[in-house]
């Protein structure tokens, strides 16, 4: 009896035929994860569509120069360095203030915002191109990250005295135009992904990461415990809330 290893068609295992379903599907959500990009590419390569009545939509606050510096012969000098370590914020409340509890209580606090701040990666890859002239208007910080446990390095300018916070209206002039057709497409690949939880699969496939529940993605409601946030010496009533 002839072996079948010896056959011109080989016939497959069990075990191989289900390693090429596995294959076969690792491949088709990885074009399906390059086309999901591809569309996201195409979305964001759409075109401005300026509108014919613009509408404010909250309020922004950005750092402008001092009275005092725009008579000093250094003026274009600060101008220039503003430009690359200015920060922008948004609000729906002009005085920028954010709720914040305090023992039971809470109270409102202006959030504060802050010039650029460059890392030690950011610092040597320069991305802003600062000058020698301007490099020597910082300084560097260490702190110590709790939560890390390590000395995180910043390199902070040394004087932010020189710009003042303004607030002005957040006119919104423009929009981005709308594509049908690839909303439609979007829609339809992230509802297949999220009703058959397939983005950690994707995930792991394209990226090489593993995946966590407290990353990018949120925790699906069949995994959710419901009576860990219950108190351990809660009344009966409580568990029987949640059957219902």
């Amino acid at each position: 009896m002839m072996h079948t290893h010896e056959w011109s068609c080989r016939i497959k295992s069990v075990r191989q035929k289900k390693r090429l379903v596995k294959t076969d599907r690792d491949k088709q959500l990885i074009k399906l994860d390059q086309l999901r990009a591809e569309l996201w590419q195409q979305k964001r390569l759409l075109p401005l569509v300026s509108l014919e009545h613009p509408y404010q939509r909250g309020w922004k606050r950005f750092f402008v120069l001092q009275e005092d510096l725009k008579h000093s012969p250094r003026i274009a000098f600060y101008e220039t360095l503003l430009a690359k370590i200015n920060t922008v914020e948004y609000h729906y409340d002009k005085s920028f203030k954010r709720k914040r509890r305090r023992i039971k209580r809470y109270e409102y606090e202006v959030k504060q915002q802050l010039l650029r701040e460059f890392s030690t990666y950011s610092w040597h890859a320069n991305n802003v191109n600062l000058t020698d002239d301007e490099k020597a208007c910082f300084t560097c910080v260490e702190t110590f990250d709790v939560k890390a446990r390590c000395t995180d390095v910043k390199y902070v300018f040394t004087e932010p005295w020189r710009y003042r916070l303004k607030v002005t209206p957040h006119m919104v002039t423009h929009v981005k135009l709308m594509d049908v057709d690839i909303e439609r497409e979007l829609s339809f690949i992230n509802n297949h992904i999220d009703n058959h939880n397939l983005e950690p699969r994707i995930n792991l496939l394209t990226r090489g990461r593993g995946y966590h529940w407290g990353g990018w993605f949120y925790e699906r409601d069949k995994y959710i415990n419901k009576i860990k946030n219950i108190s351990r010496y809660s009344p009966k009533e409580a568990y029987l809330e949640l059957e219902t």
